[in-house]
């Protein structure tokens, strides 16, 4: 899989609501839609856009699914568990990657390492401070709710927290990359992948299976 980043350009400062706009006007509209583990099937509607604005990731989330959840607030907490969509990247094509994971009202978990095993949490407060998120949901917490629903996510990553790594200039970047849709205590758990994942269980954590980026 491979996906062309392209620039949004502003001559003012964009604020969270205002990249959720330039997305849905500008941006190429790209499907979270692989089922690799057939002993889960349920497969919601996935969609998302993204751009670059200066050396930031704007990044926008389409969901409709039978149920949501949304329990944990703090970040680096179990967001995985809830309705949660989440983007992996290997900025410098290193072996080490960062797992942004975002839950339907914006917790966000944000660690870095090789592997399942070997992460190292980026620090709360860099969270806060840097990474911008607002859910259609809005971000009070929720148990489960059947029947049907739809919900927008968006989201400004700025390229300095990446914390772990050198500095990364996102112009002209080629990085690897996959974005994903789960919900693991949902009622209707599901795993679903943006590049297909080709081992025997549920697996995000496998860089040799993401895909390409290319930032504009």
């Amino acid at each position: 899989m491979r996906l062309r980043v392209s620039e949004i350009k502003s001559a003012e400062e964009v604020d969270v609501a205002g990249a959720s706009r330039l997305l849905d006007q500008y941006a190429e509209l790209h499907r979270i839609s692989t089922l690799n583990w057939d002993a889960f099937s349920y497969l919601p509607t996935v969609q998302f856009k993204m751009a670059r604005h200066n050396n930031d990731i704007w990044l926008k989330f389409y969901v409709s699914e039978e149920n949501i959840r949304a329990r944990y607030t703090e970040p680096n907490s179990s967001t995985h568990k809830d309705s949660c969509v989440e983007f992996f990247i290997d900025p410098l094509q290193n072996g080490n990657y960062y797992n942004f994971e975002f839950n339907c009202i914006g917790t966000v978990h944000l660690a870095y390492g090789p592997d399942r095993h070997s992460r190292k949490f980026v620090d709360p407060e860099i969270i806060t401070e840097g990474i911008k998120v607002k859910s259609t949901l809005g971000d009070q917490p929720f148990d489960e709710r059947g029947g049907g629903h739809s919900w927008q996510l968006t989201v400004i990553v700025p390229a300095d927290v990446f914390v772990f790594s050198e500095p990364v200039e996102l112009q002209n970047l080629t990085c690897k990359a996959n974005f994903y849709k789960c919900g693991d205590d949902t009622s209707k758990k599901h795993f679903v992948s943006w590049s297909p994942i080709a081992t025997e269980h549920p697996d995000f954590h496998r860089p040799e299976y993401f895909g390409t980026l290319v930032f504009d």
